[in-house]
């Protein structure tokens, strides 16, 4: 019965082809062809999130806000332009899809850091108010505000290093000639222009002053 299957005129007409790829598909694993395909994915993972963790940013804003607008009504401005940053930041977005378009990628930096320095304004007007820095719900919003700044932090800067090795593996030997025959659509990804050791987060440990 077998013998009889690979005697079948299809299957004999496949079976160079299943021999080639048994051949070639090991050389092309040992030799790289993975590297670029494995770089891009891993930079996608990274801005992925990136994503989240900004995410995670905008969801605690309006608590922050409600909080502050308690003890600080008249700050209105102030509380304002960070409704409205948070509003810009949440509206521009950048897929993993497209990456490779500067232009998308800096608007969303630019609404980003708008949000960042909004909020960085918000939270020195809280000096002024000493009964609002000893609020319990304002130190656990606080808490959580830092560590999330502390997270996009970490999360930006793994994300500029995958991107500087995917980009790599686009102009140098030997995954170049990958790119040149086999990856041809592929684009090197936006980065952040910022370096990582001059990102700046906010200013958020008010609480070791309460009472003054």
């Amino acid at each position: 019965m077998f013998a009889q299957r690979l005697s079948s005129p299809s299957i004999a007409r496949k079976l160079p082809a299943f021999l080639m790829m048994a051949i070639v598909l090991p050389l092309l694993a040992g030799c790289g062809y993975n590297t670029i395909p494995t770089a891009e994915e891993n930079a996608k993972a990274a801005w992925s999130e990136v994503l989240n963790q900004y995410q995670r940013r905008a969801d605690l804003i309006p608590n922050l806000v409600e909080t502050v607008k308690g003890y600080a009504a008249h700050e209105k401005d102030t509380l304002d332009a960070v409704v409205e940053a948070r509003a810009k930041a949440t509206q521009v977005t950048v897929t993993p899809e497209t990456l490779k378009d500067p232009e998308a990628f800096k608007k969303f930096q630019d609404s980003q850091s708008g949000l960042t320095s909004a909020l960085s304004r918000l939270l020195a007007v809280v000096e002024n108010y000493p009964d609002l820095k000893a609020n319990q719900n304002f130190l656990a919003l606080q808490a959580q505000l830092e560590g999330t700044e502390n997270r996009i932090a970490v999360a930006r800067r793994d994300y500029i290093q995958a991107v500087r090795d995917y980009n790599l593996t686009l102009r140098t030997f030997p995954s170049v000639l990958w790119a040149t025959f086999w990856f041809r659509s592929n684009e090197p990804f936006a980065n952040f222009t910022i370096e990582e050791d001059k990102l700046q987060t906010p200013k958020v440990d008010f609480g070791t002053k309460q009472g003054g």
